[in-house]
């Protein structure tokens, strides 16, 4: 299976606390993975090392043996990194449609021509429609995201990032402020997504994450603590005492 994306002993200091410490983790082709620990395991400062956020102290970030370690954010994204974020960062007052139109834009080039009068490309509107419809949102592509429930703003997060046509897909929290009654919903469209996208995803939901994952990594203290299928992790006494609790079964 090809590697997407990889990380070659990482580390990541602030002062005298170390983060991330030597860590080396590989995301394949189609990975379905999830990332897991305690608060303060480091979860977010190892995604803002993927994503160009934070520079590390040492070690090596690869995008299909590439090394991009001191590629800038805005340079990895047009590599094929996104990321959504636990808060989204909508323009709350457009619509539903106009979110997805900008990243589309962006990413094929025509982002300055939206300045003009006949801005509206529609190779680009029939591209974000089919976003919209392949998530359900097309219904509401008229909607301002204001407007909107927490869930339904979430997918149109996860539509926009679509729209970079990532080959990496990093998942902050996606179902965090949703109703766990329709936490079924961000599952079922990341479940629809090609399957040829490398997703990480990092939740406090372990019946979400149990639920997504072929593979997950519980990440201690910055390091790792342990890796495997989500019947090994669900399994591993030492994970349930660390971080899911002696009470917790899954299989």
């Amino acid at each position: 299976m090809t590697v997407l994306l990889e990380t070659q002993s990482v580390s990541k200091n602030f002062g005298a606390l170390r983060a991330t410490r030597e860590v080396s983790f590989k995301l394949e082709e189609g990975a379905r993975h999830a990332l897991i620990g305690p608060n303060g395991a480091g979860k977010t400062t190892f995604i803002n090392l993927l994503t160009g956020v934070l520079p590390p102290n040492s070690g090596k970030v690869l995008l299909k043996d590439r090394d991009i370690t001191q590629m800038a954010q805005a340079e990895r994204v047009k590599l094929g990194i996104a990321r959504t974020f636990q808060i989204n960062r909508l323009f709350r007052g457009l619509s539903v449609l106009e979110n997805v139109y900008m990243a589309v834009a962006e990413r094929v080039g025509a982002a300055p021509k939206m300045l003009t009068p006949a801005g509206a490309q529609r190779d680009v509107i029939d591209e974000s429609m089919q976003l919209l419809e392949s998530l359900k949102l097309a219904d509401i592509a008229h909607h301002t995201i204001v407007g909107l429930p927490y869930g339904r703003q979430r997918l149109v997060e996860l539509a926009i990032t679509l729209g970079l046509k990532p080959e990496v897909l990093l998942l902050d929290e996606p179902a965090a402020g949703v109703p766990s009654a329709e936490s079924h919903i961000i599952l079922d469209a990341i479940d629809a997504l090609p399957k040829t996208i490398g997703v990480l995803i990092i939740d406090h939901d372990m019946d979400l994450v149990f639920r997504f994952a072929k593979r997950i990594t519980v990440l201690v203290r910055g390091a790792i603590f342990a890796e495997g299928t989500p019947k090994e992790i669900g399994a591993n006494p030492d994970v349930r005492a660390v971080y899911l609790g002696q009470a917790t079964q899954h299989g």
